[in-house]
């Protein structure tokens, strides 16, 4: 006898202006289901999703939720039916602190004769911060004190404050680190014992096949199929994202050679004010990949942002040896041929409420610029240069970056960088949440980078990305280089975990 069915919905359509993000859907999940939503970047799944969970609402179709009629008017109402959803992109008010982010929406359950009862909030939040895993996360911090991990952690206590029937969780695990996946993955496994259901987005197909019991493939805004049991194979699933096979390596295929002697970029003895850093250096090599790896606090974030100069040392410089000058801020960055795609992609590298073709030519402004006069059919080309090369799923280049989906908006955040002649180019996590049909392509462009003689500093959390794409490896671990590796096929993750933890 079939389990349940907890949510399900019928002919559902969704139009943003011209362009279809869902046509016609069709889905259902039961009781004990983790469901893989899967599709390439603009497919729909999290239109979709963002739907179930109240967010915004069809244009046509129907929705059920345990058999009766389901319309949400926001995200609040969709709790309130036991539907909650973790957001791919940062979903919480950094202005207030860890408890009012962990009950916004929910406030109203605190309040006594007008008043809020603050100590019972707080200690409500810090009981359901403990229950999810997190008890070094206190109520009363400020969330604008946490790192990004953290800040996810405490939407995730937010969705399950009211322990959903439904979970939906959209491409979150790739913006956390070891801990915060295992909370998620202990989530999902507690979810399946109690005989709920978790709608789980992801790119990692492994990923995929290894948490969940079934897969539904969405391509172009219409629903594939469904994938059971041994259908779970990540042929299956590239052959129904991309509507063809895509068999291969990702990967550069070369191996050995040597860094050259010219030197880019030199870190000389930099230490940061958060403590992340202390007294390191290393240098980068013109034409090197140069990868940095390691947890989630190990440093190498901030190390990047410190070579763009978002923040500054406290002791120590960074040097771009062609102008002998050091990096003070991310202004001389550009100035001096740096560019950089930072990990929070929609906080720091893009301007979401303004065109992709603004976007991509605002580092390029100085040379798009003739006698003080900015021609708009250079920046248009410019823009629809990059719009076709990394096929931006887009009406046009005037569409703003807050209707693109998350992979898209990536491609923009690179975009940026491609016709403004940079030397060098720091990428931090420059594939989170791009899709398996656009990785080889973004690979093969860092990889003609490379050639043409850039120095590119590629950030990971992923091993085998490094591993795969780095001419040498910087392991990172508290701060300090635990260990330098050249590239090599003999080179496994095995080898650098030992030096991570």
């Amino acid at each position: 006898m079939e389990k349940e069915v907890l949510l399900s919905c019928k002919g559902i359509c969704k139009e943003f202006g011209p362009t279809r993000a869902l046509i016609n859907v069709d889905f259902e999940i039961r009781r004990g289901q983790v469901c893989g939503l899967i599709g390439e970047n603009g497919s729909g799944k999290s239109t979709l999703t963002s739907i179930f969970a109240g967010a915004q609402p069809p244009n046509k179709g129907e929705m059920f939720c345990k058999g009766q009629p389901y319309k949400p008017a926001n995200m609040v109402q969709a709790q309130m039916h036991k539907v909650a959803m973790v957001v791919q992109e940062a979903g919480t008010l950094p202005t207030v602190d860890v408890a009012t982010n962990v009950f916004v929406g929910n406030l109203e359950r605190f309040k006594k004769h007008g008043f809020l009862d603050v100590k019972k909030m707080k200690t409500e939040a810090d009981r359901i911060l403990a229950e999810v895993g997190a008890p070094e996360i206190k109520a009363d911090m400020p969330l604008a004190a946490l790192n990004f991990e953290d800040r996810k952690i405490v939407e995730i206590a937010r969705a399950m404050y009211l322990e959903p029937d439904v979970l939906i969780i959209d491409e979150t695990t790739t913006a956390l680190a070891t801990k915060g996946r295992n909370i998620i993955y202990n989530i999902i496994r507690k979810m399946q014992e109690e005989d709920k259901a978790v709608i789980f987005i992801s790119h990692d197909l492994d990923e995929l096949i290894e948490v969940c019991n079934t897969i539904t493939v969405l391509r172009d805004g219409v629903m594939i199929d469904t994938l059971n049991g041994d259908q779970m194979t990540v042929d299956n699933m590239r052959r129904l994202m991309v509507g063809r096979d895509l068999q291969g390596d990702y990967f550069r295929s070369d191996w050995g050679g040597r860094l050259t002697d010219e030197v880019l970029l030199d870190v000389r003895h930099v230490t940061s004010a958060d403590g992340y850093i202390e007294n390191l250096s290393l240098q980068l090599h013109k034409g090197e990949i140069l990868g940095l790896g390691g947890l989630a606090n190990c440093g190498m974030h901030e190390l990047g942002r410190i070579m763009f100069g978002i923040d500054k040392p406290v002791t120590g410089e960074v040097i771009v040896t062609k102008t002998g000058k050091s990096v003070g801020d991310p202004v001389s960055a550009v100035r001096q041929g740096i560019g950089y795609v930072s990990k929070d992609r929609d906080k720091e590298s893009l301007m979401l409420q303004s065109s992709i073709e603004d976007n991509i030519v605002l580092p390029n402004l100085d040379r798009l610029q003739k006698n003080f006069h900015l021609s708009q059919k250079d920046c248009d080309k410019e823009a629809n240069e990059q719009v076709k090369s990394l096929r931006i799923k887009c009406v046009s280049a005037k569409q703003f970056c807050t209707e693109l989906s998350g992979g898209n908006k990536q491609k923009v955040a690179f975009g940026k960088w491609m016709g403004a002649g940079c030397d060098i180019l720091i990428l931090d996590c420059p594939t989170r949440g791009i899709d398996i049909g656009v990785k080889a392509d973004m690979y093969k462009l860092i990889n003609d980078m490379k050639k043409q003689g850039m120095g590119i500093v590629m950030i990971s959390e992923e091993l085998v990305e490094l591993i795969g794409m780095s001419d040498r490896m910087v392991i990172m671990k508290d701060g300090h280089i635990a260990t330098e590796v050249m590239r090599s096929p003999d080179v496994t993750d095995s080898q650098l975990i030992e030096y991570i933890i």
